[in-house]
């Protein structure tokens, strides 16, 4: 039964008072979701309304592991005593939501679950973020999300209404033949997802919400929130087949052609965080591509890459909170030549570094190998766009790593501690599955 770890989550909202003990039960909580894995159907844990497939304990899987990372390199939050029982708790409640939106079975359930995730983000952001900025930041993330739910409910209503299930799997669209009424259907549902993933032209409020939340926020929100909308469209989208095969080419064009914008756009940012969640967009960029085309490979590199890329983007974070922690500043232009002041450092800045470039032996290899074939199989101009995307992709994550590890550092920095074990054992958490999972790459290929 799903319902366990659900009441264990529950259970350690009583412990919020000791923070050692809370990271103890979320590791005892990893190996328990990943001793559930040990069978081969395709159903499992069922309960009332919640169950998994191969593609919710994935996920599931994911959120776990990144929470108890979040809490790991969150211990800033702890020292200076920022109210850090509130901070468990509000990660510990968007932890539960999650879990409870991976493990809906009912699309209904699946979309309050999907919702009510936002309000926990949004008050780590606003109670932990750095900036005075970050209530516009909060107000950006909250209305864009908002505004793309609402159609999404109506949505839900209609096909309840006319097909009499919203269990997944049952649910479907009774309109025999494409018309205005099933397009415009189509276009309401699959919006909410778009403006989660989120899709170039829909992604303003990432890099805001990103640059002014605490690191817990930024690594919660690459690592598990943007994946929401990719596991969404996944579940949505196999009740539009049809919709789905005419209006394909529109979010194909977009994303491939956006991903190659924001690629570029990475080059000229100065604020290390704004450039690592500028990069989160175009990589979702080519799983979102690979989603509508909707093929086998699509599916699975989507996937793949939604894992890969939760675990890589999530290390970077935590890294440039690391420098921010010892200098206080973000800039490119003050962070220099960091290899001076912090050399065992540089390390994992290489190790992570390439894992964003989709250097062997990550998982964003693997992923991006499978998206890249399965997007020119459905169309050879795609060539063109996935051609610069694989590009930029190295160049600004090269002038990531060059401009902030080499040159000469800033004359007011006299000394800086290179990084403490704490800090190493979570960057190994990051890094360690990242490139060790492609040996069992079946684990993360959920439609074999």
């Amino acid at each position: 039964m799903m319902m366990k770890f659900l009441l264990m989550n529950m259970m350690v909202m009583f412990l919020i008072g000791n923070w050692s003990i809370v990271q103890l039960v979320l590791i005892l909580m990893c190996f328990l979701v990943f001793m559930s894995l040990g069978h081969d159907f395709y159903m499992f844990n069922l309960g009332t309304q919640l169950g998994m497939d191969y593609l919710s304990i994935i996920l599931v899987m994911l959120s776990v592991w990144i929470i108890m990372l979040v809490i790991y390199s969150s211990q800033m939050v702890k020292k200076t005593n920022k109210f850090s029982s509130l901070f468990l708790l509000m990660n510990l409640v968007l932890l539960f939501a999650l879990l409870m939106t991976f493990c809906s079975m009912d699309y209904l359930m699946f979309y309050l679950s999907f919702e009510s995730s936002l309000i926990p983000t949004l008050i780590l952001i606003l109670g932990w973020g750095y900036q005075p900025e970050r209530t516009q930041a909060g107000i950006y993330m909250l209305f864009y999300t908002l505004f793309a739910s609402l159609p999404l409910l109506m949505s839900l209503i209609s096909l309840y209404t006319m097909g009499g299930s919203l269990t997944m799997g049952l649910a479907k669209m009774c309109v025999e033949e494409i018309s205005m009424i099933s397009v415009l259907w189509y276009f309401f549902t699959v919006l909410a997802f778009i403006v989660k993933l989120p899709m170039y032209l829909f992604h303003l409020w990432l890099p805001k919400a990103h640059v002014e939340a605490p690191v817990a926020g930024s690594m919660i929100l690459a690592g598990v929130l943007l994946k929401l909308g990719g596991y969404g469209l996944i579940r949505v989208l196999s009740v539009f087949v049809e919709e789905n095969k005419v209006f394909c080419w529109v979010w194909v064009g977009v994303s491939v052609l956006g991903g190659v914008f924001v690629s570029i756009l990475c080059l000229r940012q100065v604020d290390m965080k704004s450039l690592i969640a500028y990069s989160s967009v175009a990589h979702m960029s080519l799983v979102l591509s690979g989603l509508v085309v909707f093929s086998w490979w699509g599916v699975n590199g989507a996937v793949i890459i939604m894992v890969g890329h939760g675990l890589c983007s999530s290390g970077l974070f935590c890294l440039s909170n690391i420098i921010y922690e010892r200098l206080g500043s973000r800039s490119l232009l003050v962070n220099k030549g960091l290899l001076n002041l912090m050399p065992s450092l540089g390390l994992w800045w290489f190790l992570l570094s390439i894992s964003n470039m989709a250097a062997p032996p990550t998982l964003n290899l693997l992923g991006e190998i499978n998206l890249i074939i399965s997007v020119m199989s459905w169309s050879k101009v795609s060539m063109i766009g996935l051609i610069g995307l694989s590009f930029f992709s190295a160049a600004y994550t090269l002038y990531l790593y060059s401009i902030s590890q080499h040159g000469s550092f800033f004359s007011s920095l006299y000394a800086c501690c290179s990084g403490k074990l704490s800090e190493y054992y979570v960057l190994g958490l990051h890094w360690i599955p990242l490139n060790f999972m492609i040996l069992k790459s079946v684990l993360v290929l959920p439609m074999i």
